[in-house]
């Protein structure tokens, strides 16, 4: 497998990963500027010149992948017999300056379930960010390719879910994602409410709507067997406090900025 096909396989399995590029040569070097390979945790694809080059930037990658670094680094090797190398001599008699890239193969997932004014609003500023976004609705007609057209040329993987029961969709989530609960339908919430509760593995649940909305929210799903400390996992109102404007923008800035405050300290706690 090249480099190529081994970063388009890390990314459909979300597994971390080190794009190593040759940068530059002078003198003699096993392989030329713009060389690559790519390494993960455990294995490695294509190659950089083999030898004490290659094990040293292995080892590099792998280093940044323990911390989860996220910014590139530059790495300069000197290929002489009188260079002092962990794995052995090269004596091509060059230097080679590697460039390491994190990539950013593992990507938070976030559903939207409800793709009407505020949905669409919040979509179009998320799809600009590194996420496997997905757009769930019961209704086809607000997922029509024209209208969700401004979402797919940002940066996030868009996934769109027509869901004519949209628990269904929220079931098959991965582990640690992330739901806003914003649909045209008090029942569809409620019922998400409840679905979203019954996974213990998921991340941030956010439900939009009043206070009186939530209170009889509260009600049903206490009868659906539901204590006060599964009730305390869904955040409602969403978005930052202080912002009390309703128009759909206001509220998609508003929220989109609590969901990147979220992600940015969940970063800050893995590293």
């Amino acid at each position: 497998m090249n480099w190529l096909l081994a970063l388009q396989h890390l990314q459909e399995q979300a597994i971390p990963g080190v794009l190593v590029t040759v940068a530059a040569v002078r003198g003699h070097a096993p392989r030329e500027a713009g060389a690559k390979m790519v390494v993960s945790a455990d294995a490695s694809w294509d190659s950089v010149g083999g030898g004490n080059l290659e094990a040293t930037a292995v080892e590099r990658a792998r280093a940044m992948l323990k911390v989860l670094a996220d910014a590139p680094e530059l790495l300069t090797l000197r290929l002489t017999d009188k260079a002092s190398n962990e794995y052995g001599r090269q004596c091509c008699g060059g230097e080679v300056t590697l460039l390491l890239e994190p990539l950013a193969t593992v990507r938070p997932h976030l559903a939207i379930f409800g793709v009407g004014h505020v949905g669409l609003e919040l979509g179009r500023i998320l799809s600009r960010l590194p996420l496997n976004l997905h757009l769930v609705d019961s209704r086809a007609a607000q997922l029509t390719p024209e209208r969700l057209a401004p979402l797919m040329d940002g940066e996030a993987r868009v996934e769109v879910h027509h869901s004519p029961i949209p628990e269904m969709t929220l079931h098959g989530l991965p582990p640690g994602a992330h739901l806003l609960i914003l649909t045209h339908d008090h029942a569809e919430d409620a019922a998400l409410c409840d679905a979203a509760l019954r996974r213990a593995d998921l991340g941030f649940i956010g439900l939009i709507g009043s206070g009186v909305k939530w209170i009889r929210f509260q009600d049903q799903l206490r009868l659906e067997g539901h204590t006060d400390l599964d009730l305390a996992r869904i955040t409602t109102p969403i978005g930052l406090p202080g912002i009390s404007g309703k128009a759909p923008a206001v509220i998609a800035v508003s929220v989109a900025a609590q969901l990147v405050s979220l992600l940015e300290s969940q970063r800050a706690a893995q590293t």
